[in-house]
């Protein structure tokens, strides 16, 4: 079995850690906080974001990334977009010639507005094969054990299916494919699409509102998947319309969660000043909108969320605004 280092102890990368060891490799958990490190190997659970899921024996915290990356076949990066690549330059000089990178964080880097492929790319070159891994996936539920599938996305053939064949377990089964962009835009922009959907459901609108939202969300991140290069037919899939309807349906998603909020009309600082983990859609909205600007695409549903975000605009009133723009042909 291969050695793997997962970097970020948030719930998912240690959802996916744990997985990972279940299935008898010898991983090792990097977290920045030595604090925060010693207490996971106290404890053996991660008592901030996933209680309850103690860590197997061949899992190892440690916040020393050359132990982390010391001899790993797999280096799976699981921290929130606005510090992935920090970690990504911190790792390089330890990363060894045929280590995989693979990303499994679901976002847009602000500024430069990059695909966090695209930033592994820029920070590595091209001496390590890059794969991002995606789909409907809440963490509680991969630790649980609980079937679940998604999507390893590489250029790389041989990387997507090494990476399929290690993280495969009873319960996790994973599909490849070759359109990175796809995948990664559809992964970032659901989770845009997840604030509308609480927004949506913290006003009461329905069963039908919430099914037009979701199809029309899915409309919105597939113009712009196939303006920067994607395919089409990858949001159909699993990183599209299934972690689309996962996040817009599922009590789970802190985006989700987001979006009820200002629905009910806190302010956005209220709402991410009582939450431990990151929302990466209330980040992604803005840089959605600008690949949008970049590729000419429309964004309606994003653009109402920013707005909202911002205080510009009442969520009700956002709504309104959304469904009286002129009618076309669907599509």
């Amino acid at each position: 079995m291969s050695r793997i280092g997962v970097f970020g102890a948030g719930s998912w990368g240690t959802a996916l850690a744990v997985h990972l060891a279940q299935q008898g490799h010898d991983v090792t958990l990097w977290a920045r906080d030595p604090a925060f490190v010693a207490d996971l190997q106290a404890a053996r659970e991660n008592r901030p974001y996933l209680p309850g899921t103690p860590l197997p024996p061949t899992l190892q915290p440690t916040h020393s990334l050359e132990e982390a990356l010391d001899d790993a076949a797999i280096a799976l990066v699981v921290v929130p977009s606005h510090g992935f690549r920090p970690v990504v330059e911190r790792m390089r000089p330890h990363l060894a010639p045929a280590t995989i990178l693979v990303s499994a964080t679901k976002g847009i880097e602000q500024a430069r507005w990059l695909r966090m492929s695209e930033v592994c790319h820029e920070v590595v070159g091209a001496d390590h094969p890059v794969a991002v891994l995606s789909g409907p996936s809440f963490a509680a539920e991969v630790a649980r054990g609980l079937p679940t599938a998604v999507l390893v996305a590489s250029t790389n053939p041989g990387a997507a299916q090494q990476v399929q064949h290690e993280f495969r377990g009873p319960a996790f089964r994973l599909y490849a494919s070759d359109d990175v962009i796809g995948v990664e835009v559809g992964g970032a922009l659901k989770n845009v699409m997840a604030i509308a959907a609480g927004v949506a459901d913290a006003l009461g609108l329905g069963q039908n509102a919430r099914a037009a939202l979701i199809t029309r969300g899915l409309a919105e991140m597939s113009r712009l998947a196939l303006a920067a290069g994607g395919r089409r037919d990858t949001l159909a899939g699993l990183s599209g319309i299934g972690d689309l309807v996962l996040t817009c349906t599922g009590g789970l998603s802190r985006n989700h969660h987001v979006g009820f909020e200002l629905g009910r009309g806190r302010p956005l600082a209220d709402v991410l000043g009582e939450m431990r983990m990151v929302a990466e859609g209330v980040r992604t909205t803005e840089g959605a909108l600008a690949l949008g600007r970049c590729h000419g695409v429309e964004l309606p549903i994003s653009e109402k969320v920013h707005q909202i975000m911002a205080g510009d605009i009442r969520p009700r009133e956002a709504l309104v605004e959304l469904m009286l723009r002129p009618q076309k042909a669907e599509g």
